[in-house]
């Protein structure tokens, strides 16, 4: 499970309690009456704390894993490929703790007094940037991210061509390589790499968990899809989307590097990036 699949659920979520309030609603695997916790559910009103359940009062366990999504078509995926179906998101929700508002604006505060220090014209925006995932190294999961991976060079070529004119957040993590000449955050928990999203006005990257948050934050964006996975299959009408349209396209290719990813790597250029930024602006 990742973060974005988790963010995905709770828009339906939302819906269930409305419709049951006096119902404690839980994400698991029904049929196991299983139900599992993740950050993202924190102090959401909708969703209950499955590790802390009132006996008294009702569950209702939404039907929601690896094996229950709504943009895999399972029926023709198999062991080395990912096949999908056409699904239209519904912006999740994520609720923040006073303390996690102030960390967001002190980081952006520091980002901001970075761009001070080395510009003497404002910025045009400011952009929270992620390059990769946390998973490229995932023994289930790495291929798939690599395949998805615009590329190192080709991020810090897009991020030459704009940090003059943007003052550029690159979130940092363990797998992150840092791009020069742009502001980088401390390591930091995902909810507060969350918060600090929410101080920019949009977010760049690859399809993946930041998207989700973005979406949730109402957040316009600039979405990598590459060949891998499809807008058509898990996107949102409000972002731009960067999908290299080919006839293996969507490839869904898990457990080799994908030669038709490597294609739609060297294809799509930088300058096709940087247009669909400006159109942001």
């Amino acid at each position: 499970m990742g973060y974005g699949d988790d963010l995905l659920i709770t828009a339906f979520a939302a819906k269930i309690k409305k419709k049951y309030p006096e119902r404690q609603i839980v994400i698991g695997i029904a049929k196991k009456n299983i139900a599992y916790h993740s950050p993202i559910y924190n102090n959401n009103p909708n969703i209950a704390d499955c590790r802390n359940l009132d006996n008294s009062k009702p569950i209702h366990i939404i039907d929601y894993h690896q094996f229950n999504r709504p943009y895999i078509d399972y029926k023709n995926s198999t062991f080395t490929r990912q096949a999908f179906r056409k699904f239209k998101a519904i912006p999740g929700e994520i609720y923040f703790t006073k303390e996690e508002k102030i960390n967001g604006k002190k980081i952006i505060s520091q980002a901001i007094d970075f761009w001070k220090k080395k510009n003497d014209h404002n910025y045009k925006s400011i952009i929270f940037l992620e390059t990769s995932s946390t998973k490229v190294d995932d023994p289930q999961f790495n291929f798939k991210h690599l395949n998805k991976d615009w590329g190192h060079k080709n991020w810090s070529t897009l991020v030459d061509k704009i940090k003059n004119d943007y003052l550029v957040v690159q979130i940092v993590h363990e797998k992150t390589k840092k791009i020069h000449g742009i502001f980088h955050t401390d390591k930091m928990d995902f909810r507060t790499a969350c918060a600090t999203l929410n101080e920019t006005d949009f977010f760049v990257g690859p399809e993946g968990g930041f998207g989700h948050v973005a979406a949730a934050l109402k957040k316009r964006a600039v979405i990598y899809f590459g060949g891998w996975n499809s807008p058509d299959d898990l996107s949102y009408d409000f972002h731009q989307h960067i999908f290299y349209k080919h006839p293996l396209s969507p490839c869904g290719q898990m457990k080799k590097i994908c030669s038709h990813c490597n294609e739609a790597r060297d294809s799509i250029s930088v300058e096709l990036f940087f247009e669909h930024i400006k159109k942001l602006e």
